[in-house]
């Protein structure tokens, strides 16, 4: 399979930005999935999950500002991330299928397919 990010750019705090990530050559449908910001200099992290059976989770500091959503009909991942703050600046990874854990924790497999990213630049 192919993931492949888009919908990143360069924002004000306070903006928002919506995230696609499309699927070719494998679904979204029978898999959980998730998006990992990796700020520059550290760890990509979790930021959201979407099991395959529909259930969420957030990180934190993200639980109410991110939505996480999908299209299994069109093979796209999506994260709606509004109130943007500065230090959610980060290139944004989509990757499935992964284990949603809790909060910002989700497990990933060795097989587990990542997009090349979108960087969110958003501007104090």
């Amino acid at each position: 399979g192919h993931l492949a990010e888009s919908g990143g750019g360069s924002v004000p705090t306070g903006g928002f930005l919506g995230l696609s990530c499309a699927a070719a050559g494998q679904s979204f449908s029978g898999s959980s999935s998730g998006w990992f910001p990796q700020a520059s200099g550290r760890e990509r992290e979790g930021a959201a999950c979407m099991s395959f059976d529909g259930n969420t989770s957030y990180a934190k500091d993200m639980k109410d500002r991110f939505t996480i959503s999908k299209d299994n009909d069109t093979h796209t991942l999506f994260l709606q991330m509004n109130s943007l703050k500065p230090e959610d600046s980060a290139m944004y990874y989509c990757a499935a299928p992964v284990i949603c854990m809790y909060g910002r924790h989700i497990d990933t497999f060795s097989w587990t397919v990542w997009g090349q990213g979108t960087q969110v630049i958003v501007s104090s």
